[in-house]
């Protein structure tokens, strides 16, 4: 028992499944709103089901193909995929059964959300190889995030509105925002070994600028959904607290790059859960 709960433990520190958070908030936004509130126990199951195993299976195939580097880069060095906790055959597995649950979930939502699984996992996985020859990878990996809505409103609707659109594209300029602060950890790394990023290729303060030119236009996207959709003041509200969190997280970074971690992780997730309280203020309790 106490081996098989180590196994888990060492699956859970190789996809980081806390990070799920993320995915989580926006996904479930689009689907408040595509069902103008309460959208039931069952699209609640499988909505999570379908962002959770897609997300290991990106994270488990990312870690996989990412061995060689990881091993040489500090940051990295503990991860159970390169310490020796974890097999590559035991991620490959971890991965394919993660992928084909997110498709057999898929199934279960509907025909439209059944027949882009495949695609969507083909763009989750392929933002593990785009370091390799494209400085782009952020955009890629803010791509992979802001399907979350898209799939969102086809899960309940069977179809893509157009607010869904402008809700997605701030999730991926608001990703690729904040990968880019990531990302500058690994700067010094990424030129040694001949690895791609806009940190590695234009350097910290031209990387300052252009992730908060991105987490602007997230906020204009999230201002566009809100008009779209026709919600109300509380969702103004989330876009002007999305805004001020942005901010203070381009503070945290610019003032000490000790920062990034909380920056990354802490206001990240916390934006992402007040976006969403407010979604469900607007559309299920007001």
């Amino acid at each position: 028992m106490q081996r098989i709960a180590k196994r888990l433990r060492d699956f859970n520190e190789l996809v980081m499944f806390q990070h799920t958070v993320f995915s989580l908030p926006f996904i479930f936004t689009a689907m408040i709103v595509a069902a103008g509130g309460w959208f039931g126990f069952k699209l609640l199951l499988l909505g999570a089901f379908a962002a959770i195993s897609a997300r290991n299976a990106a994270m488990g195939f990312n870690r996989y193909v990412d061995r060689k580097f990881d091993k040489h880069n500090p940051r990295t060095a503990g991860r159970p995929s390169v310490d020796g906790r974890l097999d590559g055959a035991s991620i490959f597995i971890f991965t394919a059964v993660n992928a084909v649950v997110f498709i057999a979930v898929a199934y279960f939502i509907n025909e439209l959300a059944f027949y882009l699984s495949v695609p969507v996992l083909v763009v989750l996985l392929s933002y593990s190889y785009f370091k390799r020859f494209s400085s782009m990878a952020h955009i890629v990996l803010g791509i992979s995030l802001g399907m979350a809505p898209i799939a969102g409103a086809i899960a309940v609707l069977g179809y893509v509105p157009l607010w869904s659109f402008w809700l997605s594209i701030g999730v991926v300029f608001w990703v690729a925002g904040f990968d880019l602060l990531y990302s500058l950890q690994d700067m010094d790394f990424d030129r040694t070994n001949n690895l791609h990023s806009i940190p590695s290729r234009y350097g910290s303060s031209a990387t300052l600028k252009i992730s908060a030119s991105f987490h602007i236009l997230s906020v204009l996207f999230w201002a566009l959904f809100v008009f779209e959709a026709g919600l109300g003041y509380p969702a103004i509200l989330a876009v002007v607290f999305s805004g001020a969190m942005l901010t203070y997280e381009h503070y945290l970074v610019r003032k000490d790059f000790t920062q990034i971690d909380r920056a990354f992780f802490t206001v990240n997730g916390y934006l992402g859960f007040v976006f969403i309280g407010l979604i469900i203020l607007d559309k299920v309790i007001v």
